[in-house]
């Protein structure tokens, strides 16, 4: 597939071999954070019994036989979501309420209890098979807190949770992300036992023990969390990343125990940590819906394109990667509206996109590392590949890229991406504009990352744009040098949807 092609060329390090005098600075990407980052925006698919009970957390008590998408498609939510330029969809294998969207052994709350397709139905299958045919990368969420098991809260539980992981990770081909987060312990089922379990959520799961089967079983997936160890929750449900956002990232419990999912201080999230210690880059979750399973009063409260437009700029545009929600009806469908949005918003992404405006424009730098304009030229940062990047001197404390026109451009989106697989580097982006009174500035922001949208507050019309860039330094130490990717110029295009009927 396409996607384990890139990561074979990623991981084979045929650029770094060229740059050998280029040393590494801080935390950096692993191949599978560079592929992942690689997608820019993903879905979140929640299809459960919740689903048919109108619920967001089930208890756990709900027959299975309730599950039945007498039209389930899994090709029709998978097609929608490639329109909106969406590149992997993560199924919720299994969430708080235990129940199993696959035919696992480990339990006998799952899908093959209901008489739906005869009980040989098996939804995880559904849609990894759509998703290899859509060329779309597959993942999965298998919820750590269970409801519905009388195990839970021994060890006997942990034991049946990695079985579930291991036939996940074992069934249904390569996984380009295994999905965790920290909603553990509460009321529930238990088996019958309706009470409150609580957990010791730093050392009852064992994450060491389990992420480790993963990485052996999956080893080109990224692990996500709220403390990573791959990918980190950008801390809220809004799929907003902060203005200045760090790639890298430092986890702190809010006590004396280790981090672990659901147990960190949140509030730093959306930040990231400036030169962190981990290279651990932020998921940013959003609904399409006010909730994440489909709910009949929800109608017509959909996000709109230009809403979700305006998350990608805070998500993607802020280095992250943007995990939209979606939620099939009790058929097993997409509803119409939910199709058509996800349409226009992908074709606001492709309008938006298709026209580089720096491509025609004379390009100026006022270094090039070495001198060397084959290896590190600008020409470079107008290039569509991945592996080419316009670097500087090691002793360069103020990088300069000026694009002229012939003719004045008008454009009010700015895109660079730093070129991440020796660390992140750039601190400080100033944006300037040629006016008839000299340069004026438009923006100002701290960090670029994989990738960074910075959005005018006006369109702006000028044959002259200058990008000034700081780098990140560290006391008693010489500045890093930086390394571009890409720079684009672009002009944001508005799509509306007829009313909603």
């Amino acid at each position: 597939m396409k996607y384990w092609v890139a990561l074979i060329f990623i991981a084979s390090g045929c650029n770094l071999a060229k740059a050998q005098d280029i040393k590494p600075f801080g935390a950096v990407p692993t191949p599978a954070q560079l592929r992942w980052q690689s997608l820019q925006m993903i879905a979140i698919v929640h299809f459960g019994l919740n689903t048919f009970t109108h619920q967001e957390w089930g208890y756990g008590d709900v027959p299975p036989n309730i599950f039945q998408p007498q039209h389930f498609d899994a090709m029709q939510i998978v097609r929608a979501a490639k329109a909106a330029g969406i590149r992997g969809i993560i199924l919720v294998a299994k969430h708080h309420d235990g129940f199993c969207l696959w035919p696992t052994k480990t339990t006998d709350y799952n899908i093959a209890a209901s008489s739906w397709m005869n009980g040989k139905g098996d939804v995880v299958r559904a849609f990894a098979d759509a998703c290899r045919e859509a060329q779309l990368a597959f993942g999965v969420y298998c919820s750590p807190w269970d409801r519905h098991s009388g195990d839970y809260g021994s060890y006997r539980y942990v034991e049946l949770y990695r079985q579930q992981w291991k036939e996940l990770a074992t069934r249904y081909g390569p996984l380009f992300e295994c999905w965790f987060d920290g909603a553990n312990g509460g009321t529930g089922y238990y088996g019958g036992a309706r009470e409150n379990r609580v957990i010791d959520r730093s050392h009852y799961y064992g994450w060491d023990t389990t992420w480790a089967m993963i990485r052996q079983l999956q080893p080109g997936a990224v692990i996500f969390s709220d403390v990573g160890p791959d990918v980190r929750w950008v801390g809220n449900e809004n799929g907003y990343a902060a203005d200045s956002t760090w790639e890298t990232f430092t986890p702190e419990s809010p006590d004396a125990n280790y981090p672990a999912p659901g147990h960190v201080q949140t509030q730093y999230l959306p930040y990231g940590t400036r030169m962190g210690k981990y290279w651990m880059p932020a998921e940013c979750d959003v609904p399409l819906r006010p909730g994440w399973f489909y709910h009949p009063q929800d109608e017509g409260k959909q996000k709109t394109p230009e809403q979700l437009w305006e998350i990608y700029v805070h998500s993607v545009g802020r280095a992250g990667v943007m995990n939209l929600g979606l939620a099939p009806t009790p058929e097993g469908l997409l509803d119409t509206q939910d199709v058509q949005i996800l349409q226009a918003f992908g074709e606001i992404l492709r309008q938006t996109f298709a026209h580089n405006l720096a491509s025609t424009a004379h390009l100026v730098a006022n270094n090039i590392r070495a001198a060397d304009t084959r290896r590190y030229g600008i020409a470079h940062l107008i290039n569509k590949s991945d592996s080419l990047f316009w670097a500087t001197d090691d002793s360069v404390s103020e990088a300069v890229l000026t694009l002229y026109w012939r003719r004045p451009q008008q454009f009010n989106l700015i895109q660079l991406k730093e070129y991440i697989r020796y660390g992140q580097r750039i601190d400080v982006v100033i944006v300037e504009i040629r006016t008839p009174q000299g340069w004026n500035t438009v923006a100002t922001v701290h960090g670029i990352g994989a990738n960074r949208l910075i959005e005018l507050p006006d369109e702006v019309k000028t044959n002259a744009l200058r990008i000034r860039m700081k780098p990140l330094s560290v006391s008693n130490m010489l500045p890093t040098g930086m390394f571009l990717n890409k720079i684009g110029v672009y002009r944001h295009v508005s799509i509306s949807l007829p009313a909603h009927s």
